[in-house]
């Protein structure tokens, strides 16, 4: 007798597909450097000017190119020294922006300390009941070609519709703050067990504390499942680095967060404009 699949398995239990529906835009890379200060400083001034002259020109460009931008920050803290976004169409332009960086002089005083590879990420858990349910209701199962047009179209017109949160720009604010996370699997507590209505269920919960700070902060969530060694990477950006506290300490009361969430390491940092990258190697914060 043939095994009975998981699809199956929904379909006689009365549950509903458990995978929630996700839309996908800009390619996102993160570089965490260090800075070479004792090699910079052996550098004659001309040779600093020189070398930093060259950077900031390639920055500059990088930074105002509308088909995918980068923004450079000053970390704080003992985890880097700078921190360098990239927000692409596809990961073979990340890589050139990746060989951009690496080919540039001032490389020779980078060391990079880790990394960061996400695309935008957009759940669509209340489409995905929905769709679901009326899918079970026609009797159509799970990835048969009817099932699979019925999908393709729904992330057709969502992603149409969402098209701004897909391909932003990188918010202009002073302050960024990133982090990945998890959500937990295994133990007593496994997110991914969980039906999808329980799991819409708390996300909206999860959604309505962020909503409430969306005057001050920019979130941009990226998702990372095959890409790296989380599985989503959460930037806020803000004029006020408090309010990253104030939200973050908030969302950890949320269900979500106080029973599934797992967070990785964070990183602040302050912008700091292409114009301003020969003030930063001579210490001076940039305006």
């Amino acid at each position: 007798m043939a095994s009975t699949t998981k699809a199956e398995m929904e379909m006689l239990s009365g549950a509903l597909h458990s995978v929630p529906l996700t839309i996908d835009g800009s390619s996102v890379l993160h570089q965490m450097f260090r800075f070479r200060w004792a090699e910079w400083r052996k550098l004659t001034t001309a040779q600093q000017h020189e070398i930093a002259a060259e950077a900031s020109s390639v920055l500059a460009r990088m930074e105002n190119d509308i088909a995918g931008q980068s923004a450079l920050y000053s970390l704080l803290g003992h985890k880097g020294d700078l921190l360098l976004v990239h927000f692409r169409k596809s990961f073979d332009q990340l890589k050139a922006a990746e060989l951009e960086i690496s080919k540039l002089r001032l490389s020779d005083y980078l060391e990079q300390t880790t990394s960061y590879l996400s695309v935008v990420e957009l759940g669509l858990y209340e489409s995905s009941v929905k769709l679901y349910r009326t899918l079970r209701e026609q009797g159509i199962e799970p990835h048969s070609p009817e099932w699979d047009a019925a999908v393709a179209d729904t992330i057709t017109r969502q992603t149409e519709a969402m098209r701004p949160r897909l391909f932003p720009q990188i918010p202009p604010a002073r302050y960024v703050c990133f982090y990945p996370m998890d959500r937990k699997r295994g133990e007593d507590k496994n997110w991914y067990s969980l039906p999808i209505e329980e799991r819409q269920r708390q996300m909206e919960e999860h959604g309505l504390v962020g909503r409430r700070y969306a005057g001050t902060v920019r979130q941009i969530i990226t998702g990372s499942i095959g890409f790296d060694d989380w599985e989503w990477g959460v930037d806020l950006f803000a004029d006020d680095p408090l309010i990253f506290k104030k939200l973050i300490y908030e969302m950890r009361f949320d269900e979500v967060s106080a029973v599934y969430a797992l967070f990785g390491t964070f990183y602040v940092g302050v912008r700091c404009p292409a114009v301003g990258l020969e003030g930063l190697f001579s210490g001076k914060l940039p305006d």
